[in-house]
């Protein structure tokens, strides 16, 4: 939850601050509605807390005309009813008096939080999952998550620390496969000044951070085996070491770990440690894929229909029987996350007064954008052996073909490596070895997109 609290507060800013960290928000200020907009555009935000003495009116406006989708609390000195009622009238979702009470700033938190990280379902596969999820919520007991790529499985997670004894508490989530592995050793147990190069202050790690609450260790099967033995005595001993510490560090938090591999191959592959399997393994949520649970598409689709019109500022618009059946028949490689790609695509192309066959556009289709390589390479062979004409591939070695299907997958995702690896079917961690062993062989590689060329400069 990132927060951002716009205004004086009449000197309570630091006692809202304090309140919201300690429920797990990342706080930042800014004096005025302008200095607000300004931190809205560069780092974004989850929730605005407002003082009523600003201008709310052009706060929201200034949202709306930009396309920004943001909730705004109005916060205020408890005896002003009229400044309360205007800022309301403003468009304020809700309004906060001080100063503040901890109790109804942590209902507020958790009330956007709930319907940010909500679960939209209505076919039984996923009902019975996430009350399996349900039951075991409550104990302080390891869970595995697993299921392919894009199924759900960090909103599965979240879902089982509201549904905890450490719900008031943090919920902590750290990218296994995202981070490079010289840097995820000191993102989870922190370091101590001078521990390395760099190392200029100590620095708390994400099991510290969590502490009291839930750590989710997002793609575990990605982690560094030598890490996993490091893990694996957190989990026994409850401390950890930080990075060039003397002392360990008493920790009390809930591991929640998610996989997209079947994690039985990796152990007998030598990939991930038994030990920490079986430890971690107490209970294993296993996700069906968004082809397994078809009665969960249509209602997805008119929910990120929805999501998206409102967030482009464009009119809902049903989707029509000739599109929701498309949708129905896809096989969706991509799950969720690839549903949710195309509506809102099909929310910007649509016309008239309904979302048609025309405004989706399926991977793997003719029409589709952009075109899934390993699907468009395959009909391209297909295509060729019909006609009796010779295939592409043929003349090339394997190791040829698999540098350009590669390379195509990577251009074709605008140099997403998170988004290729899933695709191709491969570990982030063996995708970054081969653009390495195509740079070192002078191939041109397309650089990081996003996020992932802020981390790439780390």
């Amino acid at each position: 939850m990132r927060l951002l609290i716009i205004g004086s507060l009449d000197g309570q800013i630091g006692a809202a601050s304090r309140i919201a960290i300690e429920r797990g928000a990342k706080v930042r200020h800014a004096v005025t509605v302008e200095a607000g907009l300004d931190e809205i555009r560069g780092q974004g935000a989850d929730l605005v807390m407002v003082d009523v003495k600003c201008d709310i009116r052009a706060l929201i406006e200034a949202l709306e005309t930009e396309r920004i989708t943001l909730p705004v609390v109005a916060c205020g000195i408890a005896s002003d009813a009229s400044a309360a009622v205007r800022a309301i009238k403003a468009g304020a979702k809700e309004y906060i008096p001080l100063p503040p009470d901890a109790d109804l700033i942590a209902a507020v938190l958790a009330a956007v939080t709930e319907e940010r990280h909500s679960i939209v379902f209505k076919d039984p596969r996923m009902a019975q999952t996430l009350k399996l999820a349900e039951q075991v919520a409550a104990s302080d007991a390891s869970i595995l998550i697993t299921g392919e790529s894009g199924t759900g499985k960090e909103l599965v997670a979240r879902f089982i620390h509201r549904k905890s004894r450490r719900a008031d508490r943090r919920f902590v989530a750290v990218n296994c496969a995202a981070i490079p592995e010289n840097l995820l050793e000191s993102e989870l147990f922190g370091h101590e000044k001078g521990a390395f190069t760099g190392a200029v202050a100590r620095r708390i790690g994400k099991f510290e951070e969590a502490n009291g609450g839930t750590l989710l260790l997002d793609e575990i099967s990605e982690m560094d085996v030598r890490l996993q033995t490091k893990l694996l005595r957190v989990l026994q001993e409850r401390e950890i070491d930080r990075v060039g510490g003397s002392q360990p560090v008493k920790v009390d938090v809930r591991i929640l770990a998610t996989s997209n591999r079947q994690m039985e191959e990796a152990v007998r592959q030598g990939s991930f440690r038994e030990d920490l399997y079986y430890r971690l393994n107490v209970v294993t949520l296993a996700l069906p894929a968004l082809r397994e649970r078809p009665l969960d598409i249509p209602v997805l689709a008119e929910h990120f229909a929805k999501r998206y019109s409102e967030s482009n500022g464009l009119p809902l618009r049903p989707l029509t029987v000739e599109a929701r059946q498309m949708l129905t028949r896809h096989g969706w490689r991509g799950n969720v996350r690839e549903l949710e790609n195309c509506l809102h695509r099909a929310v910007l192309l649509a016309q008239g007064n309904e979302i048609g066959p025309e405004a989706i556009l399926l991977s793997g289709a003719p029409a589709a954008g952009p075109a899934d390589p390993v699907v468009a390479q395959a009909a391209a062979a297909a295509a060729a052996v019909t006609s009796g004409a010779r295939s592409p591939l043929v003349g090339k070695t394997v190791a040829e073909v698999e540098r350009d299907l590669i390379l195509d997958t990577l251009n074709a995702y605008l140099g997403n490596r998170t988004h290729a690896a899933n695709i191709l079917g491969i570990s982030i961690r063996t995708l970054r070895n081969k653009l390495k062993q195509y740079a070192d062989e002078g191939i041109a590689v397309p650089p990081p997109a996003g996020v992932e060329a802020d981390r790439a400069t780390l």
